[in-house]
């Protein structure tokens, strides 16, 4: 495990890195593929379209094995704030987007190192997430790296219910 590569890219890396994303989130969701994981690429692009992306593979040798990934949320557009009252006087804010280990490399505190590189130098006062309240095993793991269940929403009547979760950074 300590021998993994950490590798960063930004936005103009998406075309390199995009399929290396998407072979990763299949093999992390196994078999179950819903609606959500159908649309995955769709959700790949939209992010690593935007200013500030950020993206974290991991690679065991050259084979890439975790990754995580977001961009700066749209300053003003703080959408989390409905949830937090009083909402802290800090406002810049990394929208933390998705994270996947693929399953043989689990176990191992992968997640955790992903999550804090792509964290740990950020310029933003906070990160937020989304977690589907129907995996608390998830939302525990954030909790421990010191995000906080601020709220809940369902982002499209299609989607499910979502533990809106905020953290400090750093982390």
């Amino acid at each position: 495990m300590a021998d993994l590569d950490l590798r960063f890219f930004a936005r103009e890396d998406l075309p390199q890195i995009r399929q290396t994303i998407i072979d990763i989130h299949r093999d992390a969701q196994g078999e179950q593929i819903d609606d959500f994981r159908k649309k995955f690429a769709w959700y790949v692009d939209h992010w690593g379209s935007r200013e500030g992306y950020a993206c974290v593979i991991a690679f065991d040798d050259e084979t890439a094995v975790g990754f995580a990934y977001g961009a700066p949320a749209v300053e003003g557009r703080e959408w989390w704030r409905e949830y937090v009252d009083p909402a802290p006087e800090k406002f810049r804010t990394f929208a933390f987007s998705e994270l996947a280990v693929r399953q043989a490399y689990r176990k191992q505190g992968l997640a955790d190192r992903l999550t804090r590189a792509l964290l740990e130098d950020r310029g933003e006062d906070l990160a937020v997430l989304l977690v589907d309240v129907t995996h608390p095993r998830v939302q525990a793991l954030y909790e421990d790296w010191g995000f906080k269940k601020v709220g809940e929403q369902r982002a499209a009547p299609d989607s499910p219910v979502f533990a809106v979760m905020l953290a400090e950074l750093p982390l």
